[in-house]
């Protein structure tokens, strides 16, 4: 199957977050994860708040609009692959991110979430050479989490998981 053509700096799908305070996300980005603002595509709106923005990361356009007063509070939840997550991480706990799972090993490769501070989770992978367990391939992971919890699979994939419940249940509207 083939992917649908797409403008050159585009995926075929790309996220567009909406959030508080667009402008420090756009630099969180850029600082965070070397992504690269186009600044042609910078729009306000008549209100003078931010209408779009555009950061590239690696494969990916990233577009950014800021909150209006009477739209919800909507958080983003992204995954990005780097290449040094330490290294990342280090960059995001620098500019005011919450670490919210500490890089874990996930079947050969590095895992990590972090919050911003407008509220967007991002989930961070560092691809590795994944190693699967043979005899949990074709697992029912529902069916094991109904019988036996979360805290059998695995010490790593429990914290992964109920790290997520905690961010998400503790998420609030940075404008509450």
């Amino acid at each position: 199957m083939s992917a649908p053509a797409a403008p050159e700096g585009y995926a075929t799908v790309n996220p567009f977050i909406i959030t508080t305070d667009a402008d420090e996300v756009v630099r969180f980005i850029v600082e965070v994860f070397a992504g690269e603002e186009r600044a042609e595509a910078r729009t306000i709106d008549d209100d003078g708040l931010l209408l779009q923005a555009e950061v590239r990361v690696g494969t990916t356009t990233i577009m950014l609009a800021e909150r209006k007063a009477d739209w919800p509070f909507t958080p983003s939840l992204l995954q990005i692959y780097v290449d040094d997550i330490d290294a990342v991480l280090e960059r995001a706990l620098t500019r005011n991110a919450r670490l919210i799972t500490k890089p874990t090993d996930f079947f050969g490769t590095r895992f990590a979430r972090i919050q911003d501070s407008s509220a967007n989770i991002w989930w961070i992978w560092q691809h590795g050479e994944m190693v699967w367990d043979e005899a949990s391939a074709g697992q029912d992971w529902a069916a094991e989490e109904q019988s036996d919890g979360w805290a059998e699979v695995s010490p790593e994939l429990a914290y992964i998981h109920d790290t997520l419940l905690d961010a998400m249940t503790e998420l609030r509207d940075p404008k509450a």
